[in-house]
C-alpha cells in the first residue's frame, strides 16, 4: 500500500447548508491530518464542490492581491477567497466578468467574527467558467446527494450525523426544503426561457 495521501472526495453542497456548518475537527492528531468541515446533515467535507453565479468580485487585498468572490445558488451565497497562494483561482476571478456560471473546488475556512459568530467561507482550488447546463446539472445532482444524508441522518450507526446532532440545533427539514426548491428554480427557469423562445 502506498502511503500518498489521497485527496478526499468533494462534497456537493448548496449555500444554504455549507454557510449553516461551522464545526471543524480532525481525525487524528497527526499535523497533516486533513481538517472537517461539519456538514449539518452529516457528512465530512475536506473539499466542497459547488455551480453557481458570480455575482460580484473585489480585491480585497492589502499589499498583495486577494480576490473575494460572491457565488449565489438557488438556496444561498458562497464566499470564495483566492490570494497568491491560489494562483490560478486569484487569476480566474480577476479575470471573469459577473455575470458568470462558475464550477469551484475548494476547501472549507472557519472564521470566527469579534461577535463570536462564525463565518465560512472556501479557498478554491480550481474555478472554471461553466453553462447553464452545467449549472442545472449540479443543481440536480447536489438535490440528490443532500437527500441522500438526510436519509441517512437518524440511522444510528452515522457517526457523523450523531456529530452534527450534537454540534448543530437545526432541522435538516430545512435543507430537503432547501433541495427541492432549488430543483422547482430549474423549472421555472426553463418555463421562463420556453415562453422567450414562443
Amino acid at each position: 500500500m502506498s502511503s500518498t495521501p489521497t485527496r478526499e472526495v468533494a462534497r456537493r453542497v448548496f449555500a444554504r447548508e455549507f454557510n449553516d456548518g461551522g464545526y471543524t475537527f480532525k481525525e487524528s492528531d497527526d499535523e497533516r491530518a486533513p481538517h472537517y468541515l461539519l456538514l449539518p446533515t452529516g457528512a465530512k467535507a475536506n473539499r466542497v464542490f459547488f455551480v453557481g453565479t458570480l455575482t460580484e468580485k473585489e480585491d480585497v487585498g492589502d499589499d498583495n492581491e486577494y480576490w473575494r468572490g460572491r457565488i449565489v445558488d438557488p438556496t444561498g451565497t458562497f464566499f470564495a477567497y483566492a490570494g497568491q497562494y491560489q494562483p490560478e483561482a486569484a487569476s480566474a476571478l480577476r479575470e471573469l466578468e459577473p455575470p458568470a456560471y462558475l464550477s469551484v473546488v475548494g476547501k472549507p475556512r472557519t472564521f470566527e467574527t469579534d461577535d463570536g459568530n462564525i463565518n465560512v467561507s472556501v479557498q478554491p482550488e480550481s474555478i472554471t467558467e461553466v453553462d447553464a447546463a452545467t449549472r442545472d446539472r449540479w443543481v440536480v445532482e447536489t438535490a440528490d446527494r443532500t437527500l441522500d444524508r438526510i436519509a441517512a441522518f437518524e440511522d444510528e450507526g452515522n457517526e457523523y450525523a450523531r456529530m452534527a446532532r450534537e454540534q448543530y440545533d437545526l432541522s435538516v427539514e430545512a435543507y430537503r426544503d432547501a433541495a427541492i426548491a432549488a430543483l422547482e428554480s430549474l423549472e421555472e427557469t426553463d418555463e421562463l426561457e420556453a415562453g422567450a423562445e414562443a
